[in-house]
């Protein structure tokens, strides 16, 4: 199968796998656990901004001397600025809470927390796409094999990703499989995205530092306003800790030995 494909699908493999995990366990995730994912998935997607995408980014603009960083800073905050954009127009619904966020609109609870968990996967398919784009155009500096480490870093940490996901929905009182459906789906986003952005860094090459960067602060803002803050409430926020280190670890390592 052509890496180009498998590296678009395989973070939607992990949401799937991560979704099914409703079929095996009959209670409601515990709060231990939850956060200890909730950590991993941060320090996994932290890890891919900085070692896949904003390093790359100031790497491929080394001929522009001490401004190098300037197209970074640019795509971080432009980045950050369009999930909160996205954020700020999408009505949709966190789990574990009431009160939708976005503009008013009469769609179903299930509905609104679906949109929710699409704003989170957008970044990260983005991030998988612009980084095969990168693999794909020689000039940029990134390998294959680093690219499809970016894509197994995300699919790894989708895999609880997808748990949180279809868990909660099941003990909402869905039934297994409508819970499951809703998880997976939930991840469908991921390979377009990617896609789009592959399209789109076909032509146009010489924004590429832009589009990696961009990713990366698409990706931070969703650590940063999302998984962060839900980690961190309560009891038992030193396992969200010790699951960010580990998340962050098994990435740069990835990246590094992969790349």
């Amino acid at each position: 199968m052509n890496p180009v494909v498998v590296g678009l699908l395989v973070p939607f493999l992990g949401t799937i796998i991560g979704s099914a995990f409703v079929f095996v366990m009959k209670k409601e995730m515990s709060s231990l656990l939850r956060k200890s994912l909730l950590g991993f998935a941060s320090g996994v997607m932290v890890a891919a901004s900085v070692w896949s995408l904003i390093i790359p980014s100031i790497e491929m603009c080394e001929e522009m001397g001490k401004w190098s960083v300037m197209p970074a800073t640019i795509g971080i905050l432009v980045g950050m600025g369009f999930l909160l954009l996205i954020d700020e127009l999408t009505p949709h619904l966190h789990l574990g809470t009431e009160h939708p966020e976005g503009l008013h609109a009469r769609l179903s609870r299930t509905t609104m927390l679906s949109l929710a968990v699409t704003i989170h996967n957008l970044p990260e398919g983005m991030a998988v796409g612009v980084v095969l784009a990168g693999a794909l155009q020689h000039e940029a500096g990134i390998s294959l094999a680093g690219a499809i480490a970016v894509s197994l870093g995300i699919a790894i940490q989708n895999i609880p990703e997808g748990a949180i996901i279809s868990m909660p929905m099941r003990a909402a009182g869905n039934s297994r499989w409508k819970s499951f459906v809703i998880g997976s789906l939930s991840g469908i986003v991921e390979p377009i995205g990617g896609l789009l952005m592959i399209l789109l860094a076909a032509v146009m090459l010489p924004i590429l530092p832009y589009m990696l960067s961009f990713a990366a602060g698409a990706m931070l803002y969703v650590v940063v306003e999302e998984l962060i803050p839900e980690a961190s409430e309560g009891e038992h926020t030193n396992l969200s800790t010790i699951g960010f280190a580990v998340g962050f670890v098994l990435m740069m390592v990835l990246d590094v030995v992969m790349g």
